[in-house]
């Protein structure tokens, strides 16, 4: 019956895949950008515009997702997604123009922003059924894809076109979602313990109070992503142009910061069993921003780049427990709303950095994403009741 253990635990495993096979998915596209650009002859400007597409595809999508998850089932909705992502994924390098590129990238985000919200909703559904804090092993799950697939880009750019990498991604894609989604179709979503309280047993009507939650949970998200997406843009400039460090030791910085995540997401379980959520919420945060002052602020690279690790290790598992908790409170739709405020975070963090470094500095700049770790702690404190649900 749904909800054994042995069901779990497969569940759990099939889950995991899909998350990988996303990480692993967007990390092969993205070191593709600059191949791309070349081949349609874009400015940075345009690229810039035509890249748009992902983001306006997912936020719109995620919003969708959740009510399609309500009618179908996270399961199959995620398998759904899969398969359109790793179609869409091939998409780009048969574009010449910034305008087709930007068109298809839509499709490509839509597909993105799906499954994001399908099996991240699938995974609160597990979580509330083992009645163990396993949601940040997903995420570390993600992250180790987006390393494998970034570094498999890496190794392959000097021998295989655009085209041929995308399409064998493409290829991979589908294998995974035709094995491990036939398992996940045929798995139930798994039942609630016996001994749930009735006011846990269900998520929450999505009225006034509870919406102010999830959206509230969802700040936490959108914090943690602004200082993640943050690092992944300006990172490597700010070691190379205010540290005097060469280009590839600038580049360490944000693969220290990636890793330590990684790491930090692969024990945030046994964290989140020790803690609780509210203590490993406001002592992520704290840790962050502690981390991110270093990093921006160290006169010294190699004190930076600690700072970046630091910083990695502490919002490591900020964002998966506030989408946890957004889930449990209201059901897909809660997943969706902290998921489009997280994803707008790393959206707005890049650009955000850039105008600040403008006006003040780049080192200044950076320590906005310290005092965004400290606001997701303040939260994180502020809102203890509703996390501890």
């Amino acid at each position: 019956m749904p909800g054994t253990p042995t069901d779990l635990t497969r569940l759990r495993t099939v889950l995991t895949a899909f998350f990988a096979l996303d990480g692993f998915v967007f990390a092969g596209w993205v070191v593709r950008i600059p191949a791309i650009k070349e081949q349609t002859g874009a400015s940075a400007g345009t690229l810039g515009l035509a890249l748009l597409g992902v983001s306006a595809g997912a936020v719109i999508t995620m919003m969708l997702t959740g009510r399609l998850c309500h009618r179908y089932g996270n399961h199959q909705v995620t398998v759904v997604c899969a398969v359109l992502l790793s179609l869409s994924v091939s998409l780009p390098p048969l574009t010449h123009s910034a305008l087709t590129l930007g068109l298809v990238l839509l499709v490509f985000g839509a597909a993105y922003g799906g499954i994001n919200v399908a099996f991240n909703s699938a995974a609160v559904d597990l979580v509330r059924a083992m009645r163990r804090p396993i949601m940040p092993s997903f995420h570390a799950a993600f992250s180790l894809g987006g390393m494998v697939g970034a570094g498999l880009g890496g190794l392959v750019a000097g021998s295989l076109t655009p085209t041929e990498h995308l399409f064998g991604l493409t290829v991979i894609g589908l294998l995974v979602t035709a094995l491990v989604g036939r398992s996940l179709l045929r798995l139930k979503p798994p039942a609630l313990p016996e001994d749930t309280p009735k006011e846990e047993a269900a998520p929450r009507r999505l009225d006034r109070r509870t919406r102010g939650l999830v959206i509230t949970f969802g700040l936490i998200a959108l914090c943690t992503a602004f200082g993640e997406g943050a690092l992944a843009d300006w990172s490597a400039l700010h070691l190379e142009q205010d540290l005097d460090a060469t280009a590839g030791a600038a580049a360490i910085g944000y693969s220290c910061f990636a890793l330590a995540m990684t790491a930090g997401r692969l024990t945030g379980t046994r964290l989140l069993e020790r803690l609780g959520r509210t203590r490993t919420l406001v002592s992520g945060g704290t840790t962050a921003a502690a981390g991110m002052l270093l990093g921006a602020l160290a006169p010294t690279l190699w004190a930076a780049v600690l700072g970046f690790v630091i910083t990695g290790l502490g919002l490591a598992n900020l964002f998966p427990v506030a989408v946890e908790r957004a889930g449990t409170l209201a059901g897909p739709d809660g997943v969706a709303i902290a998921s489009t405020l997280g994803y707008g975070g790393m959206l707005l963090g890049p650009p955000a950095i850039g105008f600040m470094a403008d006006w003040y500095s780049l080192p200044a700049a950076l320590t906005s994403v310290a005092v965004l770790a400290a606001t997701a702690a303040l939260i994180g404190f502020f809102t203890r009741h509703a996390a501890e649900r």
